[in-house]
């Protein structure tokens, strides 16, 4: 009893010293709203969620004896832990038995749930047929979205247009004419060309019934293709298919087998779409109608901002936002709907005081009916977006980033996080494999431990607090999510942290707009249109922020696309933080670096051609491409 009294005793002293650098930091008269949210960080769940994370990673594709011995390995250790018999289990105490037996009960949670997510791939006709590569005739149940791929060419092969589709296969017909159930996870490639004339289905762009008559006049493939009815397909669909099956290109991979579609006629319906699927593809098609007169960028850009419809985003625009680390606000993140809570919940740090504010507190809503009016707006913001793997994703760490702005208290943040990591692990195994994921709660993580630190330290050097608060949240994100992007892109950003501050300001304005134009879309279409275009000018700003970023020649570096090259990206933003925490005490060095920094991104050309001697004054370069060879003239 003393040794607890004892620790719970400094354990308060800590929080008084923490709440007392809180309120002096603060900038406020009378202290924070919650000086407690600088108190310990709570990691015990931390270990938990790492634990099921790695073992879903690594037993999605292993076998079910191996997936079974963990499993009962790992049950049998915890009930010893648990029941305390033994003198080394006493030896630990409840404190330490605990924590253990924890962790490996996740482990076999996450064993038994991977191991049934993997058997999908191996079980039932399909996988057998993908080996034999055979033409089978199957019906499919659509579970995303339709998209286009760009044509491709590698080496002397050309990968045409195609219309992807995730699907489920429900039934398949055997050669000898039997109709076996089953289910498997497959990837649908539609020839682009089939069935472009037209079926009856709706257009996937402009929400309008298809045509069903012959396109007049000569077209391009992509052209052609972008009239395609399987573009029109909504989740939940089914429709029969006869199709080659083939397996995986790609080991590892979430689906049993490829099924490419050769045919001209168009999808086969067999079964229409739930009702749900209806309306929110109907919200979706509205927001692109109500798009479909304004400039190029901001028309393309609004929809993948709101709901994460890149249909219209061009290859030159999308390689822009990669190369300024701006590709997030292309797909649906957490923070669409961290905006979309805060309008419900008000200013962050007041949804639990007696002064919060927006617009539930003003109609009366209790805290209560809060909660759950904000419940609800989080599982419509699922339907409207698709519930795929990264809308779940956004919508876990979006609740996570926004309990953080909301309550006030940091310590309880790291433990949702982690729970929100160990629920979505064990609801869908394949998300321990996916870069996406990996990316979105190393940026969570970022804002909720560095950012804060961070923060703190730039206002107490007089930084003001809202560009402080801005700076770290980028600058943050950028130190975590910055090798994992170099081991996809393999390059790093130099612009990633200027181009993310410029366009912070506008990502809020345009996605609230782009929200009023979905909703209002199936009721008053004008102003629909009218909130399109108001949002069309943040939406704008972002695009050229993107462009004039990707065109800085100085932009970024190349860097090895691997994992050793990402530890060393890693070592080198440690050295980097550390130089730059002792340049933060000489106002002047910073001054010199920061100059040095501008001019070798911008690289003018009089200085260029001082410091390399090229090009020399006078000359031009052109380009000229002769097919097949290019030649410099």
């Amino acid at each position: 009893m003393r040794h607890g009294t004892g620790t719970r005793r400094r354990h308060e002293e800590e929080g008084t010293r923490a709440r007392a650098t809180v309120h002096a930091t603060s900038g406020r008269p009378l202290g924070d709203a919650h000086p407690r949210q600088e108190g310990p960080t709570d990691l015990r769940l931390v270990p938990a969620a790492l634990a099921a994370w790695g073992t879903a990673a690594l037993t999605l594709d292993g076998s079910s004896g191996w997936g079974t011995g963990l499993v009962a390995g790992c049950l049998v250790v915890a009930c010893v832990l648990l029941s305390g018999r033994g003198r080394a289990m006493r030896g630990l105490g409840a404190g330490g038995r605990v924590p253990v037996a924890a962790v490996l009960l996740c482990v076999a949670a996450a064993a038994v749930s991977a191991g049934l997510h993997g058997a999908d791939l191996r079980r039932g006709p399909v996988p057998a047929l993908a080996r034999q590569y055979a033409t089978v005739t199957a019906e499919v149940q659509v579970t995303s979205d339709p998209r286009l791929t760009r044509p491709r060419i590698t080496g002397d092969h050309a990968a045409p247009t195609a219309v992807v589709i995730g699907a489920d296969v429900r039934r398949v017909e055997t050669a000898d004419g039997r109709v076996l159930a089953t289910r498997a996870p497959v990837l649908l490639i539609v020839d682009a060309r089939a069935g472009a004339h037209g079926s009856g289905v709706d257009d996937v762009h402009t929400g309008r019934p298809g045509s069903g008559g012959a396109a007049s006049g000569p077209t391009t493939a992509v052209e052609g293709a972008a009239r395609s009815p399987w573009l029109g397909l909504l989740p939940s669909t089914r429709v029969r298919v006869t199709a080659r099956a083939a397996p995986a290109l790609v080991g590892g991979d979430r689906v049993a087998a490829v099924l490419r579609v050769r045919d001209r006629g168009g999808p086969e319906v067999v079964g229409e779409a739930s009702g749900t699927q209806r309306f929110a593809g109907r919200l979706r098609a509205g927001l692109r109608e109500a798009t479909d007169g304004l400039p190029a960028d901001p028309r393309a850009l609004l929809p993948g901002l709101v709901v994460g419809d890149t249909a219209r985003i061009t290859p030159e625009l999308d390689e822009a936002f990669k190369e300024t680390d701006l590709a997030h606000t292309l797909a649906v993140s957490g923070s669409n709907l961290t905006i979309l809570l805060a309008l419900l919940l008000g200013p962050p740090g007041l949804a639990q005081l007696a002064e919060r504010r927006g617009p539930a507190p003003r109609l009366g809503v209790s805290l209560r009916a809060t909660a759950l009016l904000g419940a609800g707006l989080t599982l419509g913001f699922v339907v409207v977006c698709r519930p795929d793997p990264s809308v779940l994703r956004a919508a876990a760490c979006g609740a996570v980033a926004l309990l953080a702005l909301a309550t006030g208290r940091r310590r309880s943040l790291i433990p949702a996080l982690a729970t929100a990591v160990l629920l979505l692990v064990l609801y869908d195994p394949w998300l321990a494999r996916s870069y996406g994921f990996l990316l979105s709660v190393l940026a969570t993580g970022a804002l909720l431990t560095l950012a804060p630190r961070w923060s703190l330290a730039l206002r107490r050097r007089r930084v003001p607090p809202r560009l402080a608060e801005a700076l770290a949240a980028a600058a943050a994100a950028q130190a975590l999510c910055a090798p994992v992007v170099a081991v996809l892109s393999a390059r790093v950003s130099l612009v990633a942290v200027p181009c993310n501050l410029l366009v912070e300001f506008a990502v809020a304005p345009a996605t609230v707009l782009g929200f009023a134009a979905l909703a209002t879309a199936p009721l008053a279409m004008p102003v629909a249109k009218a909130l399109a275009w108001c949002a069309s000018w943040p939406a704008g700003w972002i695009a050229d922020v993107a462009r004039t970023g990707a065109s800085l020649p100085g932009g970024g570096v190349d860097w090895p696309g691997s994992w050793t090259g990402a530890g060393l990206l890693a070592l080198a933003t440690v050295l980097l933080l550390r130089v730059g925490r002792r340049l933060l005490r000489h106002p002047w060095w910073c001054a010199v670096c920061a100059m040095v920094f501008v001019l070798a991104v911008v690289q003018p050309p009089p200085l260029t051609r001082v410091i390399t001697g090229w090009p020399p004054p006078g000359w031009r370069l052109a380009m000229c491409a002769v097919f097949p060879v290019e030649s410099t003239c």
